[in-house]
C-alpha cells in the first residue's frame, strides 16, 4: 500500500486548483493538516494586480488593509528584499509602528511565530507564502526544520499556479458568484452598509457576512472593498 504524505496531498490539492476559491481551499487543508494557526499566500501579478488567499480572520484582512500595514509589515518588507524563507523572529521588530502592529496582529489571532518564502516570477511577479503559528522557540525551530523543504516545494507550486491564473487570464481563475453573492456586492457597491444591505435582502448581518466573504474568495480579494472593485471591473455588477 501507499501512503501519500501530506506534502503530497497539498501539492495535489494545488495541481488541482483552476480557481481562486480553490486555492482558498487548499491554505485551508494546508493550516489543518500542519496544524498551524494561518497559511496565507500573497501575489502582485506583472501589472500590479494584488491577490490573496488565506485562512486570516475576515476582521484582520479588512484591519490590515485600511489601516495600510503592508508599509510597515516586517514580513513584507523582509520578504521583498530577500529570495531564501525568512523566520519572522530574524526580523526587525524594533521600531515603535511596527510593535504596535505586532500588538494588533496578536489581538487578532496572528500567531507570534512565522516562516515566510519570497517567491518571483519571470515578469515582474513577486509572491509570499507565509506559514504562522504560536508553538514556543525551541517546538518552532525543530517544526521548520522538520517542513522547510516541503514548506519551499509547496511555495514554489502556490506561485506556478499565480503565474498559471496569469497566463489564462483574470476571468478564467473566478469562481461563479451565486446571485446572493452578486446581490450582496452590489448593495455594498451602491454604498449600503452592511445593515442596510442585509435589510434590502431580508437576511441578517450574519447571513450576509457570509455571502461576503464566499465572494471574496472567489474573486481573490484582500478585503470586501477589493472584492467590490474586483466585481466591478469584471463587469460582475454595475454600481
Amino acid at each position: 500500500m501507499v501512503t501519500t504524505t501530506l506534502a503530497e496531498q497539498i501539492l495535489e490539492g494545488l495541481e488541482q486548483a483552476d480557481t481562486l476559491e480553490k486555492l482558498y481551499q487548499v491554505t485551508y487543508s494546508m493550516r489543518d493538516g500542519y496544524d498551524v494557526k494561518h497559511v496565507v499566500y500573497y501575489w502582485v501579478n506583472s501589472v500590479g494586480e494584488n491577490y490573496g488567499a488565506g485562512t486570516y480572520s475576515p476582521e484582520w484582512t479588512e484591519r490590515y488593509v485600511e489601516k495600510g500595514y503592508n508599509k510597515i509589515d516586517p514580513v513584507v518588507m523582509g520578504c521583498f528584499q530577500r529570495f531564501d524563507p525568512v523566520n519572522w523572529k530574524d526580523l526587525d521588530w524594533s521600531s515603535k509602528p511596527v510593535k504596535e502592529f505586532l500588538k494588533d496582529a496578536l489581538d487578532h489571532g496572528v500567531g507570534a511565530q512565522g516562516i515566510a518564502i519570497p517567491l518571483r516570477g519571470p515578469s515582474g511577479q513577486y509572491a509570499v507564502l507565509s506559514i504562522n503559528d504560536n508553538r514556543a522557540d525551541d517546538e518552532w525551530d525543530a517544526f521548520v526544520r522538520e517542513h522547510k523543504r516541503d514548506f519551499m516545494i509547496i511555495a514554489y507550486e502556490f506561485n506556478k499556479k499565480g503565474l498559471e491564473f496569469e497566463e489564462q487570464g483574470h476571468d478564467k481563475m473566478l469562481g461563479k458568484l451565486s446571485p446572493r453573492e452578486l446581490s450582496a456586492l452590489t448593495y455594498l457597491a451602491r454604498g449600503l452598509s452592511r445593515t442596510q444591505a442585509a435589510h434590502q435582502m431580508k437576511i441578517s448581518e450574519h447571513t450576509l457576512r457570509v455571502y461576503i466573504e464566499s465572494a471574496r474568495h472567489k474573486l481573490g480579494a484582500l478585503n470586501t472593498t477589493h472584492a467590490v472593485a474586483r466585481a466591478i471591473h469584471s463587469g460582475l455588477i454595475v454600481a
